[in-house]
């Protein structure tokens, strides 16, 4: 018998360790190919681990709320032949089903670079427990003090807090069984001026009154997540909005004449988004200072245009899959890549390494019926692009024999950026230059 090694595969250049946070085998398991061994949660997504190989979970390495780093060995799997086999390095799939997991990468981006901005975290250091990233995860979306947390009889290995132990702590909370754990009192390190402490104090929300017939909904761990960091990345970047309105008739009578054909050949279906996200990969390339991310003081100029494509799915869930090298992609290439992406993301069949990476955004508020919107930067990007609803609408065209008004197909393009290191000037060249290939599209193009 041959014993294979099932190791923790890697799951993003920033990815460098896991908590195992649920065994779905047990010794004396039989394994079939592709079965899910055991569920692993990231600072970044929450994952499963399948088996390369058929056959008998013999040992498992570590238990659950240990953490793991990329490469080590989680499990010994007994197959059929002789010999030690060695895991070569697999990938996980996201689940998008049980909890908006796509949302979590898109967040977590932003988390990171106002961490790297502010120099903040709430990583609970100072605490004298080891604690995993998904304790701290749940801690810090569910508001629980570090005081609060060393408070918690911990029923894991050595003591530890286990995931359950928090949840049923916030539960408890919730429910008043657990007072408030007051926090140390600290002696200040230092006298601030009143204007230090006014400009650090946080703006306090007005009191909201519930009347008997309204209806109370608590808001998901998620949701909690990402009102957060939708916050933050706003208290980060200077959002500055620039508008302007793009004629894509010829796109528009193009598409209508090349789409049959364009299925027979290639076996796509062809979309509006690859041409859009082509159009903005090439002006990225015109404009490679939009193509940048923020660290403190100093501006990191990215080498891959990687073009993210933010939706809303029809379950409410967010998610953010990246066509990596856009520029690099003729048409037919890109309607691939965002079809590829696009059919994944509906089957939860899209990799950690897909929602990642990301150096500027697109998103299309025209699904929804929107002619504009302002969206909120991704962070750490400094630009994020949408896209208004194509509309059929009355226009004045210029000819060499005089003006005259006709029925033109139009769209707005609604450009958010940083004005922390994105000044007027590129952020309206920029979606100008987007606009220009737009309406210069060829009519006669082959593909």
């Amino acid at each position: 018998m041959a014993k294979f090694e099932l190791k923790l595969p890697k799951m993003g250049e920033s990815v460098a360790e896991a908590t195992i946070t649920t065994w779905l085998k047990e010794v004396g398991d039989t394994i079939e190919l592709d079965d899910a061994v055991v569920e692993i949660a990231t600072d970044k997504v929450d994952s499963e681990v399948p088996s390369e190989v058929e056959g008998v979970l013999v040992e498992k390495l570590f238990e659950v709320d240990d953490v793991v780093e990329v490469g080590q060995t989680l499990a010994i799997i007994e197959t059929e032949g002789e010999g030690v086999v060695e895991s070569a390095s697999v990938e996980t799939k996201v689940d998008v089903v049980e909890a908006p997991k796509e949302a979590v990468v898109l967040e977590t981006q932003m988390e990171e670079t106002a961490e790297v901005v502010s120099g903040t975290t709430s990583d609970f250091s100072g605490g004298s427990k080891f604690y995993s990233p998904l304790v701290k995860n749940i801690a810090t979306a569910e508001g629980v003090t570090l005081a609060e947390l060393e408070a918690i009889p911990g029923t894991g290995k050595d003591g530890r807090v286990t995931k359950n132990d928090i949840l049923k702590f916030v539960e408890d909370r919730k429910n008043g069984v657990v007072a408030p754990v007051a926090e140390p009192v600290k002696e200040p390190a230092k006298v601030e001026t009143p204007a230090k402490a006014e400009k650090k104090a946080a703006p306090k929300a007005a009191p909201v009154v519930a009347s008997g017939e309204d209806e109370i909904i608590e808001m998901t761990r998620m949701g909690k997540l990402i009102a957060h960091h939708m916050v933050e990345s706003v208290q980060t970047s200077a959002h500055v909005q620039s508008f302007i309105e793009a004629d894509v008739t010829n796109i528009w009578n193009w598409r209508k004449k090349v789409k049959a054909d364009f299925v027979k050949r290639e076996g796509e279906n062809l979309t509006f988004t690859p041409i859009f996200m082509e159009a903005v990969a090439k002006a990225l390339k015109d404009f490679p200072m939009m193509n940048i991310s923020v660290s403190g003081d100093t501006i990191i100029k990215k080498k891959n245009i990687n073009l993210g494509m933010a939706a809303a799915l029809p379950d409410g869930n967010l998610i953010v899959p990246v066509i990596k090298n856009a520029d690099q992609l003729n048409l037919v290439g890109m309607t691939k890549a965002v079809n590829d992406l696009a059919n994944r993301a509906r089957n939860n069949a899209l990799k950690p390494d897909d929602i990642q990476d990301g150096t500027y955004t697109v998103t299309n508020v025209g699904t929804f019926g929107s002619i504009m919107g302002t969206p909120i930067i991704n962070q750490p990007q400094v630009g994020i692009l949408a896209l208004g609803a194509i509309r059929k609408v009355p226009a004045v065209i210029e000819t060499p024999e005089g003006d005259f008004i006709g029925i033109r197909y139009k769209m707005f393009l609604s450009h958010s950026y940083d004005h922390r290191v994105v000044n007027g000037a590129l952020g309206g060249q920029f979606v100008q230059r987007v606009k220009d290939y737009l309406e210069a599209f060829d009519v006669n193009r082959e593909f």
